[in-house]
């Protein structure tokens, strides 16, 4: 069955109507629109890691030559707007069994305009997921990691797959980690053997001999540029597969938040005690630097699909240092090319309003990174010109209790 794509949450149209509204012209434009760009290094240039004034906060400096990264702009389109500015699929399924799970994703993405738009033959991906924390945190009393606060690697396996069978020749899939024990003990080792990836571990510069690095551009908010892995460079297509929960700061951590662990814990932290990048975090009160940074990551690296695992994940929290942390089983998946959108989707999801101003609910705790996001052009948080392909909005949304 083919899927249904709806204006909003609240009103749909078929598939094969909203083909024939767009047109020749318009199928092409969006399409072309959505396509990624070969990221090709700038020319060597010995830098300096650059916060924008006024900071009161520096993270720490890598002592190399660094090579810049510049993002391959879109090409631009003249074709007709369509009646809405992006599109997210939503599935729902019960589980992380391979079969159903890939049958899933798959349907999914055919309704975003298949896979093949996105990934040419020979194509170059990484896969960044969110493995965040530690394994020290796996304890008999708590459900599995991988079906509570970090991303399973049975959807990144089933995408894997996804893939392989649209061209792809080579798959990165990355994180900066905080426990270096994180790929093997929480089964990612095991699903990239099967697909020929390479796992990379963001925190540190290997396989290459230092950082680079990558301007953030003119609307840079809290940093100039990022020193990342060399291997960010060269990727055809960036996808950001992340974890349905709430964040303490940011209200939300999904696709966009996932950017956070591109950098290096050594080179972004106030002291070598910690274990976490402390230089991105500001006022423990009303926190207006995390979601800054968040922008300024994702403005560095652009997401070229984004897709959300809430199948089994947690709520009031991001893990299990965040007290009353507690799983819950919703069953959903989220994917579309526009960042912002899947969050704003996966948001609303949860029973959030993902335009709520900063200091209301869910973004309590900090400015609400959605919002800057869009202003950005990082991607669209209007429901009312979002198109859902899958169940309807309503049907499927799951409740989430949000951190007090």
């Amino acid at each position: 069955m083919k899927p249904q794509l709806f204006i909003s949450p609240f009103h749909s149209i078929s598939r094969r109507r909203f083909l024939k509204m767009l047109g020749t012209a318009g199928i092409a434009g969006l399409i072309a629109a959505c396509q990624p760009g070969r990221v090709t290094p700038a020319p060597s240039a010995t830098q300096t890691s650059t916060l924008l004034p006024p900071s009161p906060i520096a993270p720490l400096i890598p002592s190399a030559t660094a090579v810049p990264f510049t993002p391959t702009p879109a090409a631009p389109t003249s074709s007709p707007t369509p009646a809405w500015k992006a599109l997210v699929a939503t599935g729902k399924v019960a589980s992380y069994e391979a079969r159903p799970l890939k049958e899933a994703l798959a349907h999914m993405l055919d309704g975003l305009g298949g896979l093949g738009s996105l990934v040419k033959s020979g194509a170059r991906v990484g896969i960044k997921a969110n493995l965040t924390g530690g394994t020290w945190w796996d304890t008999p009393d708590k459900p599995p990691a991988t079906e509570f606060f970090v991303t399973h690697p049975a959807v990144v396996g089933a995408l894997g797959e996804l893939l392989k069978d649209a061209g792809a020749s080579h798959i990165t899939i990355m994180d900066g980690l905080g426990d270096e024990t994180s790929f093997n003990k929480w089964g990612y080792s095991a699903i990239a053997r099967p697909l020929g990836a390479i796992l990379v571990n963001l925190c540190n510069p290997d396989p290459y001999p230092a950082f680079i690095r990558f301007p953030v551009g003119p609307q840079a908010r809290i940093y100039q540029e990022f020193y990342l892995n060399r291997v960010l460079s060269e990727l055809d297509v960036f996808i950001s597969v992340a974890k349905m929960k709430c964040h303490s700061t940011t209200g939300v951590t999904l696709a966009l938040k996932n950017l956070i662990g591109l950098a290096a814990i050594s080179e972004y932290r106030l002291s070598k005690a910690d274990n976490n990048r402390s230089a991105f975090h500001g006022d423990v009160k009303f926190d207006r630097r995390l979601p800054r940074v968040v922008i300024d990551l994702n403005l560095a690296r652009p997401v070229h699909l984004a897709v959300i695992d809430g199948i089994f994940t947690a709520e009031a929290g991001a893990g299990p240092w965040d007290a009353g942390l507690s799983q819950v089983k919703p069953g959903l998946l989220v994917a579309s090319r526009d960042p912002v959108a899947a969050d704003a989707v996966a948001a609303y999801l949860m029973g959030f309003d993902p335009a709520a101003p900063s200091g209301q609910f869910p973004f309590v705790h900090g400015e609400n990174h959605l919002a800057l996001a869009a202003e950005s052009g990082l991607g669209m948080l209007d429901l009312k010109q979002t198109g859902i392909s899958g169940p309807p909005l309503a049907e499927i949304s799951y409740k989430f209790k949000p951190v007090p």
